[in-house]
């Protein structure tokens, strides 16, 4: 814990509060724009996923 040598002016409270509330309001945006765009990175990657099985299967049949 802090223990300060004198109190934070209104100020300085304020300060901190706008600091603190536009921090907040940028990870709430971070985390929606994260949530909507899931939809086609998830494609992608099971795409990728796709792809990848496939070649191994046409690498490993071709070896027999």
């Amino acid at each position: 814990m802090v223990f300060w040598s004198y109190p934070p002016t209104r100020k300085q409270l304020a300060g901190s509060a706008i600091v603190f509330l536009t921090g907040a309001t940028l990870f709430a945006a971070g985390a929606y724009l994260s949530f909507t765009n899931i939809a086609p990175q998830q494609a992608r990657a099971k795409t990728r996923s796709d792809y990848v099985k496939s070649r191994l299967r046409k690498l490993l049949q071709d070896d027999d």
